[in-house]
């Protein structure tokens, strides 16, 4: 009797994988696909947003360098490019390949979700710079033109996205591409910062770590072999010429080198006092909001008064307030006028 009933619940159970396996949309199998299909997707959709970023600065794009971009071999990549050409997106010319209006327009879609939700998350989150590339690249294969569009008028339609990119137009239209890199200027020239790129990683890293950001002037005080120093809002830099040419800059030949810049908050010591001036363009949203609400706007006055433990946050005081302030913050608030308070001491 026990036989059969085993029998039975072997059969059932085998039936049950079975079914589990090859259901229809909802099997093992038909999930596996679409893992497959989505991974698929992501990779044609990543080699079309790199066509059109070196189109778009003209620069020669080839097998190899599309296979080092994305980190696949060279096979994949040239699987992917001939099932992007039988798709009408790409077309070779030599050892080059180049997008076809379609594959353009397409890049244009995914370029300009990725633009915006990196503005969002800088404008409307607490999210962290160093992440704000990372998410994007998730999102723009996830978020439909028709959302990002929504979110881009929620916020006014940005032209930027916070790196100093373009952002495409619904129409997709984009400016063309200006600037030059920050490596190829001579001694003495003065320029603004345009872009910083934000890939790869380790590069985006240090310029951050630097309080680099679009907007931001540089004079570029002196060029050798392997070395190029700078001054950015009075601060002299220092980098290789690798990080140097992931800065993009934008001559200013009519300006003045600006030698002396604003001082930071966090060079502020105990008992002194000075006047903000304002806050760095690279503090955004939530945190800048924040900031502003504690009164942190040009003209008012500022003082150092408690230092924790350990050093960082310190306590300024403020419109009557103390409130603690992280160095990280403090180097985006500048200041200037810096006093010595004067204590009054008791007969």
């Amino acid at each position: 009797m026990e036989q059969p009933v085993m029998a039975l619940v072997l059969g059932l159970v085998a039936v049950g994988t079975l079914i589990w396996v090859f259901w229809p949309k909802k099997g093992l199998l038909a999930r596996l696909g679409k893992v497959r299909m989505s991974s698929q997707r992501v990779l044609l959709e990543d080699t079309l947003k790199y066509l059109f970023d070196c189109e778009y600065k003209g620069i020669a794009c080839n097998l190899n360098s599309a296979a080092g971009n994305l980190n696949i071999s060279a096979d994949q990549m040239a699987k992917l490019m001939a099932h992007l050409k039988d798709m009408g997106l790409v077309v070779f010319e030599g050892h080059n390949i180049h997008l076809t209006d379609t594959g353009k327009s397409y890049a244009l879609r995914i370029v300009r979700v990725h633009r915006i939700w990196e503005r969002f998350l800088a404008d409307e989150t607490g999210v962290q710079h160093m992440d704000w590339h990372g998410e994007a690249d998730i999102q723009e294969h996830q978020l439909s033109l028709e959302e990002a569009n929504r979110i881009a008028a929620r916020m006014g339609n940005p032209a930027f996205d916070p790196h100093g990119d373009p952002i495409p137009s619904t129409e997709g239209e984009i400016p063309p591409f200006s600037g030059r890199p920050l490596s190829s200027l001579k001694e003495g020239e003065v320029a603004q910062i345009v872009h910083i790129e934000d890939e790869p990683h380790y590069i985006f890293e240090q310029l951050s770590a630097l309080g680099l950001y679009p907007g931001m002037q540089v004079y570029q005080l002196d060029v050798q072999q392997g070395k190029i120093t700078f001054a950015a809002d009075g601060n002299e830099c220092v980098l290789t010429p690798l990080f140097a040419s992931a800065i993009t800059v934008q001559p200013l030949p009519k300006a003045e080198p600006i030698q002396e810049g604003y001082q930071r908050l966090s060079e502020l010591q105990p008992d002194e006092t000075a006047n903000i001036v304002g806050i760095s363009s690279y503090c955004r949203g939530l945190q800048r909001r924040r900031l502003m609400d504690f009164g942190i706007v040009p003209g008012n006055s500022i003082t150092a008064e408690l230092r924790s433990a350990s050093g960082d946050p310190v306590g300024y005081r403020i419109l009557g307030t103390t409130i603690a302030i992280r160095k990280d913050q403090a180097n985006l608030i500048f200041i200037n006028n810096i006093k010595k308070e004067q204590h009054e001491q008791s007969a």
